[in-house]
């Protein structure tokens, strides 16, 4: 149906008003690249300074905060990518429908706590316990993924009329009472293992055989909260790649034998890859770039060490304690500069690579789509 003509009279207003929105649109466009430039410019001119100090000076003095910032970054992608990519996968291709709508928006408001009540959380009541219970903390890290595997076995072996009533779509809600179970299970063990095979006391053992001292706030402390506070930014964009995977693919691949878990692996992954890739990306972006986290929970001391149980000191930190007290165009102010232009150029080249990937994903479905 052929929608109702403006009279003359009306035609000049609408155009008019079209080309002020899009002058607008446009405008707001090339402002917000202007600022990125300037922002970008600015950081570079105020950089430039140091070469009267020596390339020697500047290394020494930001080598232990890149190593903080990298260490904090990777600590939190080895939590958060295994579980994020997990739900991602499990929501997008086993999860009904119905459960789904109500999970997904669930998982994507967490990205909406503040990071500074992560760090806050973790930096005085996460890090006390770790601390106190050691052992505990780290059963619980290797059993519970143990654990969730444990259960997808057995469901497998299981007979058909227990699967009927624990259907794989299900499986988030089912899980949940096996995990706690398995959680009780690891706290009840961790005292008599330590015990009985650590000598008593994990902390001494790692002090005397091996040389690690343990801080209170330390990088394991800074992986598990900042790694909850990115869960939800990789989990989305991955969700929402492998859910546009064309069904009909799925679909061929079972009808010629293929069980969903080898879809899932043989399909669905290498086809929705470049936007599990951008997921990953974007999330290891603000991982770098995160502060509060890292101020509240890592103890802040730049230290280069990889063991998991000291302390860091990340760029973030360093320039949210010290650029206030810094005098401008001092020797500090000038590396604290340094430092945000690192960030700046690390966090521009992830955003930029996550959206080439994800311009990559677009025209390999537009061809599967002209394909099929």
């Amino acid at each position: 149906m052929t929608p109702p003509r403006l009279p003359l009279s009306r035609q000049p207003l609408r155009q008019l008003q079209d080309r002020i929105a899009t002058g607008l649109i446009t405008a707001g466009g090339i402002g917000v690249l202007l600022a990125i430039l300037a922002i970008g410019v600015f950081l570079i001119w105020e950089t430039l300074p140091l070469l009267s100090f020596g390339d020697a000076l500047t290394l020494s003095t930001l080598s232990p905060l890149a190593w903080g910032t990298l260490k904090a970054a990777l600590a939190a992608m080895l939590f958060a990518t295994p579980i994020a990519l997990g739900a991602a996968m499990y929501s997008a291709l086993f999860m009904s429908s119905r459960l789904r709508s109500r999970i997904k928006p669930t998982l994507e408001l967490m990205e909406a706590i503040p990071g500074v009540v992560i760090g806050f959380i973790a930096g005085l009541l996460l890090a006390p316990w770790v601390e106190r219970n050691l052992t505990s903390t780290l059963l619980l890290i290797m059993w519970l993924p143990l654990s969730a595997a444990l259960a997808g076995g057995l469901w497998h072996l299981a007979v058909a009329r227990l699967r009927k009533r624990l259907p794989l779509s299900l499986a988030g809600i089912w899980l949940i009472p096996w995990l706690a179970c398995m959680a009780a299970l690891a706290l009840w063990l961790a005292p008599l293992i330590e015990q009985h095979w650590l000598g008593g006391d994990l902390r001494r053992l790692l002090d005397q055989r091996y040389g690690l001292d343990y801080a209170t706030r330390n990088a394991l402390i800074v992986g598990i909260a900042m790694g909850f506070a990115i869960i939800p930014s990789i989990y989305s964009l991955a969700e929402d790649a492998l859910a546009d995977v064309p069904h009909s693919l799925m679909e061929g691949a079972q009808a010629l034998g293929a069980s969903r878990w080898q879809a899932l692996w043989k399909v669905a992954l290498p086809t929705a890859g470049p936007g599990v890739f951008s997921a990953v990306m974007i999330g290891a972006g603000r991982a770098v770039g995160e502060t509060m986290i890292v101020l509240m929970a890592s103890g802040n001391t730049a230290l280069f060490s990889a063991s998991p149980f000291e302390g860091l000191r990340s760029f973030s930190a360093s320039i949210a304690i010290e650029l206030p007290e810094a005098t401008p165009g001092g020797l500090t102010y000038h590396l604290l500069i340094l430092a945000a232009l690192a960030l700046f150029i690390f966090t521009f080249v992830v955003n930029t690579l996550a959206e080439v990937v994800r311009q990559r994903l677009r025209r390999r479905y537009q061809r599967l789509g002209g394909a099929l």
